[in-house]
């Protein structure tokens, strides 16, 4: 591979306007084609298998009406009054005119009368939120109906799929790398050189995800979160081979050897980098959720595209830029004076080497301490209630929680089968329900035009991101429901999904770890790495699952972020932040470790490797970790409170991996395992592949010459 990448490296060095070029030109064609022939990131929350979808597909098939997507209409008057009836009379007669609505139910009036409720089902699912027109139809039936002194707020599926990112998570992202680069580099052009690379990917990488969405249902927030990984790790592959490019030139290289060299180095540490996350990525397959398969699928079209530009246009512009990426102090003799001293770093490695059990130990004691509160993690799926307070959907939200109770933002519906049941047996079934001290309002049932089904709501005492409701929907399948009896909702579908979801995670887990252990072993020629890696990146994803916990579920400075009030952590987070953030902790030890081993292989050192491999790989991925955690931290902004607890989950697990574990834990470990770090046993070594994350030191590239 080292050959193979090496004259990729000197192509483009030697010609990077014919490479930037033909970027460009394939940047735009498929930019076109995207705008084209790309689809619409639509949110599918089908739970395939889920109790709870059970009794939407039944739904769907014999009260087609019942199954499309729905929007709940608040009416509050401000100063308290009664609302006069022909005001809700005209704001319904508005909403029905509301194209694809097909029911508006009369209006449900609060004991004090100042506030009302309209639910309106609509012929088509909430993935189709783009062909309804989402809020615009009624904003407008609303201004239509003039109601004068009377707000009215929006609620359920349909506005809530209509909630986009604000977009100032990339800015921030971008504008802080940007600075810290400058203080990396010392040189502005060097600076910009991995921020352009990364953003050139990243829109080849939108595109894609764009096309992707034709093909198959992508989750709106899909992009943000490929956005979000794929802007992190473009920096950082760009970062590593311009800094190897900039030692090539201060040893004398010449700008086209020197950009080979870096690519057939560093680029192949990109490459086993890259393959490690997407690796990851691809176990959020096993999930169970289609929706999970799309964000991997849309993460790792991001994640691939950055790599491709890393590894073309980095050596391009390095060969274009020439000197000019090396400080200016530096072109000038400044830093003569420094020539021959042992780098920070280096002291560092070797003051923890000296002593490394007890540095060892004080680290993992950090972790662990961070990792404790994850013990009582409480997961659901995020609803309106989370949602920023000037959201129409957070308003909608506590209006109807102040008026009519916690519980009227998730009903819950029980769809009984009348091949099954008897009407008795319903009448029978709603009593037992409405006998339950949990349950404070029944409805009347239902029966479905083809006589199949009857269908009745039923309002819990709590709202649905209450632990009890958890607890009710639970304990009503298991002790009251008859056979033919199906208990669903947005309530229960939820429940299911943070329960499935808490199940599969073990899954996905266990095919991450074993694969990356797999590629590690495959790149290192040893079984200790492996496993000491997978035991540190997992102990730095627990310490950031119980950081989220606490700043979230806690309120441990939730203010800070915009949050108003306490919330369960996400149900899709800890799938998601684990599978991304293991592949990410990868890239570092793989970054480390290259160097380690270099040495190792060069020396035969087992400690002074460890030393010299930290002294000369800890500056880029310090730089590379503080770029990430900036990026990270501006997702942080937006909203939506799950891209919140991703960007804050992510951001310390990164910082947490750069410091306590690749500056204390793996020079203290390594340096206690000394020779052993290298085991494997001859007869495993014959049969996995060899492959090397770096150009072996006694392997000569041959520098042709440059022509053309």
């Amino acid at each position: 591979m080292s050959s193979l990448l090496y004259r990729l490296g000197r192509t483009t060095a030697a010609h990077p306007w014919r490479t930037i070029c033909a970027w460009v030109v394939v940047l735009v064609g498929v930019l076109a084609f995207a705008s084209s022939a790309g689809g619409t990131f639509q949110d599918d929350w089908d739970v395939p298998g889920a109790e709870g979808q059970a009794g939407l597909d039944v739904l769907r098939e014999h009260m087609p009406e019942a199954g499309g997507a729905s929007a709940l209409v608040s009416a509050h008057d401000r100063e308290g009054d009664p609302l006069a009836s022909a005001e809700l009379d005209r704001l319904a007669e508005r909403l029905r005119d509301v194209p694809h609505v097909i029911a508006v139910t009369p209006p449900r009036v609060s004991d004090d009368g100042d506030t009302a409720l309209l639910a309106l089902r609509y012929d088509v699912p909430v993935t189709h939120a783009d062909v309804m027109g989402a809020l615009e139809p009624l904003e407008q039936a609303v201004d239509e109906a003039a109601l004068d002194g009377v707000d009215v707020d929006f609620g359920g599926e349909v506005p809530g799929s209509a909630m986009e990112m604000s977009g100032r998570g990339e800015l921030i992202g971008v504008g802080v790398a940007l600075v810290l680069l400058v203080l990396t580099f010392g040189s502005v052009i060097a600076a910009g050189l991995p921020i352009a690379v990364a953003l050139f990917g990243l829109a080849l990488g939108s595109a894609g995800v764009t096309l992707l969405a034709a093909t198959t249902e992508v989750s709106t927030s899909a992009p943000t979160v490929a956005t979000m990984v794929g802007l992190g790790v473009g920096i950082d592959y760009a970062l590593l081979l311009v800094t190897r490019f900039v030692e090539n030139l201060r040893e004398g290289q010449g700008r086209v050897v020197a950009a080979a060299h870096a690519t057939a180095t560093a680029g192949r540490a990109v490459v086993f980098a890259g393959l490690t996350v997407l690796v990851s990525l691809m176990g959020l397959g096993l999930a169970g959720l289609p929706t999970y398969s799309a964000f991997g699928l849309a993460t790792a079209i991001a994640v691939f595209s950055v790599m491709a530009a890393a590894l073309t246009l980095v050596p391009a512009l390095c060969g274009l830029a020439g000197h000019r990426l090396v400080p200016r102090k530096v072109r000038r003799g400044g830093a003569a004076s420094n020539a021959g001293r042992p780098t920070l770093t280096a002291r560092w490695a070797a003051r923890v080497g000296a002593r490394p059990l007890p540095w060892a130990l004080a680290a993992l004691a950090v972790l662990v301490a961070l990792a404790a509160p994850a013990v009582g993690m409480r997961t659901f799926p995020q609803d309106a209630s989370a949602d920023p307070a000037s959201f129409t959907t957070r308003q909608s939200y506590d209006v109807v929680a102040a008026e009519f109770g916690p519980g009227a933002n998730g009903p819950l519906t029980f769809v009984a089968d009348l091949g099954t049941l008897s009407e008795a047996d319903v009448a029978q079934l709603r009593t037992d329900v409405a006998a339950d001290p949990r349950i404070v309002a029944v409805g009347e049932p239902t029966t479905s035009p083809d006589g199949a089904i009857a269908v009745f709501d039923a309002q819990p005492a709590f709202g649905p991101q209450d632990e009890r409701t958890t607890d009710l929907v639970t304990s009503m399948r298991s002790a009251l429901l008859p056979e033919g009896v199906d208990l669903t909702g947005s309530t229960a579908v939820l429940t299911d999904i943070s329960t499935m979801l808490s199940e599969r995670i073990w899954i996905v887990v266990g095919f991450v770890v074993l694969v990356s252990m797999l590629l590690l072993a495959m790149m290192f020629r040893s079984i200790v790495v492996p496993v000491k890696a997978a035991a540190m990146n997992l102990l730095s994803i627990a310490a950031a699952y119980g950081v989220v916990t606490l700043v979230f579920q806690h309120g441990w400075g939730s203010s800070l972020l915009g949050m108003d009030h306490d919330v369960p952590v996400s149900s899709w987070v800890p799938i998601l932040m684990f599978a991304i953030l293991f592949g990410l902790s990868m890239d570092y030890e793989v970054f480390l470790l290259s160097r380690i081993r270099e040495g190792w292989l060069r020396t035969g050192d087992a400690r002074g490797s460890v030393v010299t491999g930290l002294a000369t790989s800890a500056r880029v991925i310090s730089s590379a970790a503080a770029i990430m955690v900036a990026v990270f931290l501006g997702f942080a902004t937006e909203s939506a409170v799950t891209i919140k607890m991703l960007g804050v989950g992510m951001a310390v697990a990164v910082a947490l991996d750069a410091t306590l574990v690749r500056l204390v834990l793996v020079p203290a470990t390594m340096t206690m395992l000394g020779r052993w770090n290298w085991w494997l046993p001859a007869w495993l070594d014959r049969r996995l592949p060899h492959v090397r994350p770096e150009a072996d030191p006694q392997e000569p590239l041959v520098e042709e010459p440059v022509r053309g």
